[in-house]
Order: C-alpha cells, then structure tokens, then sequence
C-alpha cells in the first residue's frame, strides 16, 4: 500500500529567492524539508520527506487549484487567494472556502489605486476624484495585473459615491481589446508595466502591486487609495479535514513550518554558575523576562547549568549585554546557538 502523499503549491518568484528577502528554500530546509530543485526553478522535491509532493506554480494559481482539489495546500499572498476568491464569485457565481493557517511573516506588499497627480503636483483626494471622473465618463477604464481586486474596489466606491446604478455594467479583458461595454467600467488585466499604461493615459487609472512606492514615484505617480495589505502564508482547503491522513500530514508541515518561522532572530543560551550564584542569576533573568514558568536549570554536585531563549535582534537586551551581565555574576562556559526550530506546543496550529 503507497504511502499517503501531501501535495504543496510552491510559488516561483521573490518567495523562492533567498537573495530578494524570501527565503522559503531556507525556512523549508529549517523546518526539517529540504528541497531540491526548488531554488532552481523546479521541478521541485523533497527527497528527505518523500511524502511531500511539490508543485511548482504561480501564487495567481493556487487559489483556484486549491478550490478544484489539485493541490492539498499552497503558500502564497493574501492578494491572490482573494483576487482568485473574487475570479469565482463575479465570473461563475461560485465561492471557494479557503483558509489561511499559517502566516509565513514575509512577503508583504500593499496593494494601491494609483493616478496621475494633479496639475500642480499633488495628489487627488479619492472620492472627490473618482466622483468626477465617473460625472464626466460613463464608460472608464482601469488597468491592473488582479482585476477583480480592482472591479470589487470600483464598485464598491462607486455605490457609495452615488453611481452604483450608472456604472453597474463591468468588463474584464485583456489589454488592450476592444471594449465590449459602453458603460460601466472595463478592466484591463495586464501583465505589468502598469505604471506606464496609466502615466501614458492609455486608461484613467490603475490598480498596483507595491513595496515602497518607489516605482510608482519614478513614473510620476500617486497613491490615491490604499486597497489591502498582503503578505504571504499557507492556505488550505478546509475540505481537507475529511481526508484523514492528509490533514495529519498537513498539521505536521505546518508545525514545522511554524517551528522555522518562530525560531527566526532566536538563539539559545547555555552557561554554567556555582550554586551559591543561582539566587543572583535567577533574579536577574526573572527581572528581564528571560524564562516563562521558570528557568530551565540541570543541577550538577556544585555547579548549575542554566538555558534561555534569546532575541537576537532585540534592541532593548542585546545579547552581548546579557552574557556580559551574567559573567559579572558569576556565569562562565556562555556558549550561544542560533536556533533552527522551536515548538511551543501543538496548540500553535488552528487548523
């Protein structure tokens, strides 16, 4: 009988790259899943933990094919998952039940309405903007690589400034067709360069996917509406809770997962003291919250083994304050380890 299979959508992209911020090769080998191919653009693998299956793809992807069961889970951005969410309920009158249960702490990005600004430089207040622009048109159009973040967003702002009714009609096409709409909105679905379709008036306005701006101000640009943040996680299908065997294999990957994840910028902190020390050293590390319940202390015949967890990137007790500190109390073997993993418990996974 072959062992059950867990099939993850890998993204290709920033998330694959350890060089552009990332770095899911190295959160996968940390978690205890080292891939092979993935880092190289596929076919990706898991030769360690065979009952993993990795499927190459894009993020704009995952959404539906979790939806179809193609895949079980898939990492990707909030942005997708929901622009995939609203493909289903605009275009097929259907919607996809899916669940983000494990946020990956990377991959952030705003998604943005932009313009041009006006005459003199400055950028347009939203809704006196969008209300003249749709007084004098009645037929706009946009521009945006997730069109369906976009159309919800019109519409919504449209109803809302009182032109709901008049400019109901949508269009999703490519750019640049012919529209198929005489009123209403078309959307145009690109694939990027959306700064210059809206700097050289090829449509009135745009909706963009953004880090920091600086392209959009490169292009002479402006930011008239923030539409949502987005940042990357592993979505699931909640359907899989019926398969049995899945949704175990699913909980352990992401309890690795999260392991790799909590245990970033975190060290471990071994030293030795003599046991007439213990009482100075267990108040300094209970007056700097360096234990939870208690400190974790293996007792020898006259000396004491201590263990804590450290920030590394902590600002306000950096570590080599803190091995400075002890050593004036008495500690001595301060040896420092950098972290692969740590589980707090199972309890951290609500899936």
């Amino acid at each position: 009988m072959n062992e059950q299979q867990l099939i993850i959508g890998l993204p290709a992209g920033s998330l694959a790259d350890p060089n552009r911020g990332g770095s899911l090769t190295n959160l996968l080998d940390d978690a205890g899943f080292p891939s092979k191919g993935y880092d190289r653009g596929g076919p990706s693998s898991f030769p360690v933990t065979p009952f993993l299956v990795g499927w190459d793809g894009r993020p704009q992807e995952f959404g539906a094919q979790l939806s179809l069961g193609e895949v079980d889970i898939a990492i990707g951005g909030d942005d997708w998952v929901r622009e995939r969410r609203l493909e289903f309920r605009y275009e097929y009158d259907s919607d996809i039940a899916l669940q983000k249960v494990l946020p990956l702490q990377r991959g952030s990005v705003r998604i943005v309405i932009i313009a041009r600004p006006n005459s003199d430089g400055s950028t347009p207040e939203c809704d006196r903007w969008l209300a003249e622009l749709l007084k004098e048109k009645p037929l706009v159009s946009m521009v945006s690589e997730m069109p369906y973040i976009a159309l919800d967003w019109f519409r919504e702002k449209a109803k809302a400034l009182g032109y709901g009714e008049t400019h109901d009609k949508f269009s999703v096409q490519k750019f640049k067709t012919p529209s198929r709409i005489d009123k209403g909105i078309v959307i145009y679905e690109t694939w990027g360069k959306t700064e210059a379709k809206v700097l050289n008036e090829s449509v009135d306005f745009g909706l963009e996917i953004t880090q920091t701006g600086s392209a959009l101000r490169n292009y002479g640009l402006v930011i008239v509406d923030d539409v949502m943040r987005s940042d990357a996680g592993v979505w699931a299908n909640p359907a899989l809770r019926d398969d049995a065997e899945k949704y175990d294999l699913a909980r352990m990957f992401l309890l690795n997962l999260y392991g790799a994840i909590h245990a970033e910028n975190k060290v471990l902190m071994f030293f030795n003291a003599k046991k007439d020390q213990q009482e100075a050293i267990v108040k300094y590390l209970g007056d700097n919250h360096l234990f939870g319940d208690e400190p974790t202390i293996n007792e020898g015949v006259n000396f004491i083994e201590f263990s804590i967890q450290l920030d590394a990137a902590s600002k306000v007790l950096p570590i080599a304050k803190v091995r400075y500190a002890l050593a004036k109390l008495g500690a001595t073997a301060i040896e420092t380890i950098p972290l692969e993993s740590s589980i707090p418990g199972l309890d951290v996974i609500d899936f």
